[in-house]
Formats: C-alpha cells, sequence, structure tokens
C-alpha cells in the first residue's frame, strides 16, 4: 500500500494525479484524524502551514513541502530542531509576481478604476472627458527587498525609465542604488513596491513614519506579505491624504480586508493573485510535487527554505 501523504492545501489536477501514483492522500486539517498514521511528508501552503498540533501528532514526520514560495506559517524553527526539511517554490513565481507589481503600479497611476467606471457610466458623454492621469515614465521607484522578485520587478520597470532605488538588510550586486536607511528612500520614491518576505522580521516595517514620508502624491505597492504593511496605519493615511495611493494584492488578515480600504477610491485591491495564472501555478504545483517524490525516492529535495540548506 503507498504510504501516506498528509494534504493540508489545495491540489489542482495535474498535482493530484502525480500524487496518487505515489501516496495514499490524507486530507484533513484535524489532528486528532491523524492519530496512528505513519505520516512522514506534509504538502501545504505558506497560509496553511502547519500548526503546532499537527506537528505534535505526526512523530514520523521528515519532510514539509510547501505550494508557495512565502512559508510564514511554517515553524521552521521546530523543523530545524526535529530534524524535518521544509522546501518551498522559489524562482517559477518571479515573473508573475513581478507583473502583477507593475499591474498594480500602473492601475493607480493611470486611475484604472476610476476611468473604467466613468467610460462604463455613461460619465464621459454626460460630462466630457475624464481628469487627467499621472504618467509612469521616469519616476523614482524604492523597491522594499531586492531578492530574485525585487529584480526581476527592476527589470520589467526598465522600459519606462525609472530611477530604482532598493532597500534591504545588505547591498546586493545589482546597478540600482541600495538605500541602508528606508525613511529616506520613502522620501526619495515616488512609489514604493514591497517585495520583502513576511514573518516577524519585517513585521510593521511600512510604519507612518515610512507612509508619511512617502507623501501625498505617493504610491505604495505591496505584493510581499500584508504583515510587512502597518494596515491601521495605511488606512489612516490614504484616508486622511497623507498618502496619495496604494495598490494591494496582500492584506494583514487574508481572506478579510479592511471595509475602510474596499470603500477608498484611491486604493487598488486583489485578492491574493500576484502568482495566480494556470502557467505558474501549474509550474509551483509541479515543483511542490517534485520535491515531495524526491525526498520518498532518495531523502533529498530540490528546493528546501533557507533554514533547512
Amino acid at each position: 500500500m503507498p504510504e501516506p501523504l498528509l494534504v493540508l492545501c489545495g491540489l489542482t489536477d495535474a498535482m493530484r494525479a502525480r500524487l496518487s501514483d505515489r501516496f495514499t492522500l490524507i486530507e484533513t486539517r484535524d489532528p486528532a484524524k491523524l492519530a496512528g498514521q505513519p505520516v512522514r511528508q506534509v504538502l501545504t501552503d505558506g497560509h496553511i502551514g502547519v500548526s503546532a498540533e499537527i506537528m505534535a501528532a505526526l512523530p514520523d514526520l521528515q519532510m514539509v513541502s510547501c505550494y508557495g514560495v512565502g512559508y510564514d506559517n511554517i515553524d521552521t524553527g521546530a523543523c530545524v530542531a526535529r530534524g524535518v526539511v521544509a522546501t518551498h517554490t522559489p524562482d517559477v513565481l518571479n515573473a508573475e509576481v513581478a507583473t502583477t507589481a507593475i499591474l498594480l503600479l500602473m492601475a493607480c497611476y493611470r486611475e484604472l478604476l476610476r476611468d473604467e467606471a466613468w467610460a462604463r457610466s455613461g460619465d464621459w458623454e454626460r460630462q466630457g472627458n475624464a481628469p487627467l492621469t499621472r504618467s509612469v515614465d521616469h519616476q523614482t521607484i524604492g523597491i522594499l527587498g531586492m531578492g530574485r522578485i525585487g529584480q526581476e520587478i527592476a527589470r520589467k520597470l526598465a522600459p519606462w525609465s525609472p530611477t530604482v532605488l532598493y532597500h534591504s538588510r545588505t547591498p546586493k550586486d545589482v546597478p540600482f542604488e541600495h538605500v541602508p536607511d528606508l525613511v529616506e528612500m520613502a522620501q526619495r520614491s515616488d512609489a514604493l513596491i514591497v517585495i520583502t518576505p513576511g514573518g516577524a522580521a519585517t513585521l510593521g516595517l511600512v510604519s507612518a513614519e515610512v507612509l508619511a514620508a512617502l507623501g501625498p502624491q505617493g504610491t505604495l505597492i505591496n505584493v510581499a506579505r500584508g504583515s510587512v504593511v502597518d494596515e491601521v496605519a495605511l488606512v489612516a493615511a490614504l484616508s486622511g491624504g497623507t498618502l496619495g495611493w496604494a495598490g494591494l494584492d496582500v492584506f494583514v488578515d487574508e481572506p478579510r480586508i479592511p471595509d475602510a480600504l474596499k470603500a477608498m477610491s484611491n486604493v487598488v485591491l486583489l485578492p491574493h493573485a500576484g502568482s495566480a495564472t494556470v502557467e505558474t501555478r501549474h509550474a509551483m504545483g509541479m515543483l511542490a510535487v517534485d520535491n515531495l517524490l524526491q525526498f520518498q525516492e532518495d531523502g533529498t529535495v530540490k528546493t528546501p527554505v533557507p533554514e533547512c540548506q
């Protein structure tokens, strides 16, 4: 009989087909139903993670495969302490998330929601041309986080001839200016794109002070994690006019979005769809499965999280 695999997240048909050939799939999030199950491997995603209760219910656990690049809700410290290998799916979603960041940036600058409503409602006929928007050309763009996706965002911005600044813990080997102080970078930027990892180290990093430095003509784009931005301060800045616009793909308490953000005309909202294309999700799913199958075969994995490398 195939060995059991605990599945905590949704599966595509292609993932299910490959996994069903090699595992007996156990699809539950109830720790009580795992008693006596010799589960060595778990498939989850960065939002569901693996709870402490499930970890405790799996004495044979050896490997966790995360279907996604972020793994905020997987306790990697506990994994390392128990000798459990955790993996994720980096690189295959870089281009798609970068495209989403630029989509949000341009939607804010060119007032996409307002102008689409202007055309659809008949206001164009009744009132004439919509008010002017802003050009995205020749802007100073600050990127918070210059990892793989940050670099892809910078590459995709090139046709608009921006000045690119970036803030990270250490300088990178990239042809852009590293700004050690985030507030200073926000002051110098027309738009701030957030693409740094989530977790305790970056909790509330984009603070009220950073938002104020970005200013009433500034634009915030967040395609990282909702926790990186102080959401209460963001609502206050947008409603009070101390920040101009925001394009948000991520939120603190997903899938719940603050009603105040939903009501704002200077905010573009997406349902955490940064990598949500058929092509990219397929690639992510295949890599998550590859990690599981390779570990089953020889105890190695393709893409361990940094803590497990």
